[in-house]
């Protein structure tokens, strides 16, 4: 075995999978019901991204009124996410307002869904210097762009996270062939794990009349044991706590300080490292 290689330690996600999903979708609109039961269907899971001052707007996509939204999202495993209280650019509005914006929904948010809401998908993909800044003030984990990256990687810059794909790119069977039938560890060199990340609205789906788009996606990927389904919340949080680990000075011994059991794989064994453990790797 190369020297370099010796020492190289890889994230793996829960159970040492390889692979991640994860669904984000925004505005919070009536079609997203059907998405939900689509997500059940399939045990998948994902992100709804609201802006709460626009509730019942039903020109506008048909959205859903305060009471039917809060119905729609609150008892499932799906996460909620920022989206801007009123829909507005982020990157052309005043500071103050860009502030009041996130503030007003975060707050709204958390009210309403008695739980920590602190990821975020930009409205109209509105990101710049400035609205990364305030959603830093802000205590935001995580924003999303519309901007496709149709890779794997996972985000190195959390407040400018550019997504795999759109669901209706015309890379998407292209990518989720690729997802499926490979895997890091085939890779000589790169062996980090995958994340794919596929986002859009479900209004799309309607208007598209297409929605077996993503009832054909999750009939493929469904009850895959090689992936994680998760939340982007859920995702964030994993990758925050494997970077939290701490390591020896020669690197074979790791101390787990954050809240959640994560697997590292070296040497090509992966170690489920818990919550407040430290490990000492095998060295043969």
């Amino acid at each position: 075995m190369f020297i370099q290689m010796y020492h190289e330690r890889y994230m793996r996600f829960p159970e040492g999978r390889e692979k991640a999903l994860t669904f984000s979708y925004d505005d919070g609109v009536e079609a997203d019901k059907k998405l939900i039961e689509i997500f059940a269907k399939y045990n998948l899971k994902g992100t709804f991204n609201l802006n709460n001052l626009l509730f019942g707007v039903r020109s506008w996509h048909n959205r859903m009124d305060e009471e039917q939204t809060i119905a729609t999202y609150i008892n499932t495993p799906h996460e909620v996410a920022l989206h801007g209280a009123r829909h507005i650019f982020l990157s052309k509005a005043p500071l103050p307002l860009a502030i009041k914006e996130v503030a007003d929904n975060r707050a709204y948010l958390e009210e309403k869904f008695g739980r920590i809401v602190n990821g975020m998908a930009y409205a109209y993909s509105g990101v710049s210097d400035r609205a990364v800044e305030a959603l830093k003030a802000l205590g935001v984990n995580y924003a999303r762009t519309t901007v496709s990256s149709h890779s794997f990687d996972i985000p190195s810059d959390w407040l400018r996270l550019n997504p795999t794909c759109h669901h209706n790119d015309p890379a998407l069977g292209e990518l989720t062939d690729k997802f499926l039938n490979k895997k890091p560890s085939d890779e000589f060199k790169f062996r980090e794990p995958w994340l794919f990340y596929i986002w859009g609205h479900s209004y799309e789906f309607d208007d598209r009349d297409n929605w077996d788009v993503i009832e054909n996606l999750a009939k493929r990927v469904s009850g895959r044991e090689d992936i994680w389904f998760a939340t982007n919340g859920e995702i964030y949080d994993y990758v925050k706590c494997w970077e939290s680990l701490v390591y020896s000075v020669d690197g074979e011994r790791v101390y787990n300080s954050s809240h959640s059991p994560v697997w590292v794989e070296i040497r090509g064994k992966v170690y489920k490292i818990e919550s407040g453990a430290t490990v000492l790797f095998d060295k043969d």
